[in-house]
């Protein structure tokens, strides 16, 4: 394996730890909003992510990262297409860390609201967008034989894209419900199992449609199907443990599946000749051996340390043992 084809492994994986980890996260800063039914309650739900979010948005900021060293060409290309965007994703990402570091700080009760609602509504916009972003990987962007666009906004908005968007988004909030049933207990997880019945089985049928129109092209399609039909009759048998890990296996097939598709392309252009490969955008031999040292040493110290850190704070919460300082 060439280093060219070992860094677009190494992205796909990226992109995947992102969709996984963060999923559940935006999952849970929606889903929090509707579940609590006051500041405290809101809180609770708040409370199992608040040691991880941070470390999960690692992942995002290492994909883009890893894209822009070991692809420059791609990552100009794409981030210059999507420049507004990515310019609301990253102010989504702004107003989301303030929410949490303003709750924990606050003791009024009206900040605190409306940090709670700024917190859905910015982990809705974060989830969309970066699943139509991806999507639009795949799909196909009008560039020109120098990587210039030359389509206009409603290009990146194509029906497979917004319905792309809608699938990621559902499965995030899946994600997220699984996850509070197994962090939170007393009243506030039953609510969780019965939206999480709900979660699923939207997931279920908007993965159905997806193969349905898929299916021609590959069997790979098929297996996230699979994996949420699993997940769907699991939660209703509540199995939910398992039920979380099979929807986590349906996002990485996801994930693995559309660069599957893309390969050798990083971004399909609309104009089949004109789209970008993993040959023509990446960086020097010399900077992909650097970087292929760097990541064998850090990699495994920020997966050891994010695992450390969910097996530190893995115990379940309620609202009796959860204060608002603390959120």
């Amino acid at each position: 394996m060439n280093l060219e084809i070992l860094w677009f492994v190494l992205i796909a994986v990226l992109w995947t730890g992102f969709f996984f980890l963060e999923g559940f996260d935006f999952g849970v800063s929606i889903l929090q909003f509707f579940l609590g039914k006051t500041e405290k309650e809101r809180g609770t739900y708040i409370s199992a992510i608040t040691p991880h979010w941070s470390g999960n948005e690692v992942w995002l900021l290492t994909a883009g990262g890893a894209m822009f060293a070991a692809f420059p060409g791609w990552y100009a290309t794409f981030f210059s297409v999507l420049y507004l965007p990515l310019v609301i994703l990253l102010l989504a990402l702004i107003v989301r860390g303030m929410c949490f570091e303003i709750r924990h700080r606050s003791h009024v009760q009206k900040l605190c609201y409306a940090c709670d609602v700024a917190l859905a509504v910015s982990s809705f916009f974060i989830a969309l967008l970066t699943s139509v972003a991806l999507a639009n990987f795949a799909v196909g962007i009008p560039i020109d034989s120098n990587g210039y666009f030359v389509g206009h906004f409603f290009d990146l908005i194509q029906p497979p894209v917004l319905f792309s968007g809608l699938l990621g988004l559902s499965l995030f909030l899946t994600s997220g419900a699984l996850y509070l049933t197994m962090k939170i207990e007393g009243e506030l997880q039953i609510r969780v199992c019965k939206i999480s019945k709900l979660a699923v089985t939207v997931s279920l049928a908007l993965f159905a449609v997806a193969v349905f129109f898929t299916l021609g092209r590959s069997l790979i399609c098929c297996a996230p199907l699979i994996f949420i039909l699993a997940a769907t009759v699991l939660t209703f048998m509540r199995r939910l443990k398992t039920a979380f890990i099979m929807v986590a296996l349906c996002t990485t097939c996801c994930v693995a599946g559309l660069f599957f598709f893309m390969y050798p392309n990083v971004l399909v252009s609309s104009v089949p000749e004109n789209s970008l490969t993993i040959m023509n955008t990446a960086s020097s031999p010399y900077t992909l051996k650097i970087m292929s040292i760097v990541a064998l040493i850090f990699v495994p110290i920020v997966l050891a340390y994010q695992i450390w850190s969910y097996y530190i704070f893995r115990k379940r919460i309620s609202s009796r043992n959860v204060h608002s300082s603390e959120v």
